[in-house]
């Protein structure tokens, strides 16, 4: 029996399926996550940040101290300080926040202390004036949105928060 492609038989037969057949091709791939801060792979047990002396311990970096240091890096929260590129922004605005501008620096301050005891990577970058409004920004996104909802939950005021791409940073704004 000949079969071509005019013929029933030739018709009947089950075509063949392939995934790849009818995707786009013109995608490019996305990465999950890119966060250039964060290392891919783990440092080396007894690496030391030689700026800040926070050191990798067990799989994290700690103010632990230790007998031997073996790699001397930068850590990330040390990197975004020298360039400049911070993962949280509070932006105060309000006529309140200049009436009492010391009392809640000493509370942005305060959480500061209490964060970086157990988590070296969270710090304050700078507190700066620009027109009317105080930005403060954060090495981590876990400091910022606690001095946030401290502002709200102390102050009361408006709070939104915004989060970037993949949650590697976060924007607040508070107003009252």
């Amino acid at each position: 029996m000949c079969l071509n492609k005019h013929s029933d038989a030739y018709a009947r037969e089950e075509p063949v399926m392939d995934k790849g057949m009818y995707q786009r091709r013109d995608r490019l791939v996305q990465e999950k996550h890119h966060d250039v801060y964060r290392n891919q792979e783990k440092w080396p047990e007894s690496t030391q940040c030689s700026s800040c002396k926070a050191i990798f311990v067990n799989g994290r970096w700690s103010w632990a101290s230790s007998d031997e240091v073996l790699h001397n890096v930068v850590c990330p929260a040390c990197q975004r300080i020298a360039d400049k590129y911070p993962a949280g922004v509070i932006e105060i605005t309000g006529p309140f926040f200049s009436e009492h501008r010391d009392e809640i620096e000493n509370l942005f301050h305060n959480l500061e202390k209490k964060e970086n005891a157990e988590h070296p990577l969270e710090r304050i970058m700078a507190i700066s004036d620009e027109d009317d409004k105080t930005i403060v920004s954060t090495t981590g996104i876990h400091l910022a949105r606690r001095i946030g909802k401290a502002l709200a939950s102390a102050y009361e005021g408006s709070l939104s928060m915004r989060y970037g791409d993949d949650e590697q940073s976060v924007q607040l704004s508070w107003e009252r």
